[in-house]
């Protein structure tokens, strides 16, 4: 009998794919990394991964269930190109998708419109009140992801940071959960979360052994329900000083964090060790 494979999960903005914004190239120049284009909007590039990185996902991709967990939607996931096999698995709307070879497992999503529905506060209610109680003076756009969460797009230096803390206090006594992440606030509800579906790519896979990480606070069940877990240098994790258990926090920032993290899966998943 084969050997089963990891599962490695792994969260792909300011994880594994970077904005031009987000690189963090504070090296020299001529020291900075080459870089591959793994995606493109509206016919301009938006997220890269150095190509060195492209390398590892690629040979970590041959060697392991790689399933990309992510808050994006599945429009918004099918624009990504990344290098190595096409992965089995994906997880998209925070969990509220489960994609097998692309395609929407319609009986998880039922699954999981069922608890959202038995467990907190409608979708409806929680889009009226962002709706009046954003400011245009620094709201740039609203949006409800797959009938299932709403984020904001906003001018973050304009801002109140006060803004966002009351909104989690309102948000947390209705079973929703916010998270700030750039320039993007979200708002999504306690029971969908990333380590449900997870849970059940290894269960459906056999892995004997879950790796996972991830920089947002909505990342944070994700590794805690992996046998290991990695986070950057950067983001709310970092930024909140957040560990656990079997929780690497990494010192690598921005794009080379990227790169630092499949280093960390090859070496704890396929048995070598990090260069």
């Amino acid at each position: 009998m084969p050997t089963p494979k990891v599962l490695v999960a792994s969260d792909l903005d300011r994880t594994l794919i970077y904005s031009s914004a987000a690189l963090a190239l504070t090296m020299p120049d001529a020291h900075a990394p080459r870089l591959l284009c793994v995606e493109v909007h509206e016919n301009k590039p938006l997220s890269y991964m150095t190509e060195t990185a492209a390398a590892l996902l690629t040979e970590l991709g041959g060697v392991a269930h790689f399933v990309p967990t992510t808050t994006r939607t599945r429009k918004q996931y099918q624009r990504i190109n990344l290098p190595g096999p096409a992965p089995e698995y994906a997880i998209c709307a925070n969990g509220g998708h489960l994609l097998v070879d692309g395609v929407s497992d319609l009986d998880w999503h039922r699954s999981v419109q069922e608890r959202l529905a038995s467990e907190c506060a409608p979708l409806d209610e929680v889009q009226e009140h962002l709706e009046k109680a954003a400011d245009p003076h620094w709201l740039r756009k609203h949006r409800v992801a797959e009938d299932l969460f709403v984020y904001l797009v906003v001018e973050r230096e304009l801002l109140p940071e006060r803004w966002v803390k009351d909104l989690a206090g309102w948000a947390e006594s209705r079973g929703w959960t916010v998270s700030l992440q750039g320039r993007k606030i979200y708002a999504v509800p306690g029971p969908l979360t990333k380590s449900a579906a997870v849970r059940e790519v290894a269960r459906r896979t056999g892995a004997p052994l879950t790796l996972a990480a991830g920089d947002s606070l909505l990342d944070a069940d994700l590794l805690l329900a992996a046998d290991r877990g990695w986070r950057p240098g950067h983001g709310e994790l970092a930024e909140a000083d957040w560990t656990a258990a079997a929780i690497t926090a990494l010192p690598e920032r921005g794009v080379a964090a990227g790169e630092r993290i499949l280093r960390e899966f090859l070496g704890a998943g396929a048995g070598r060790l990090p260069a």
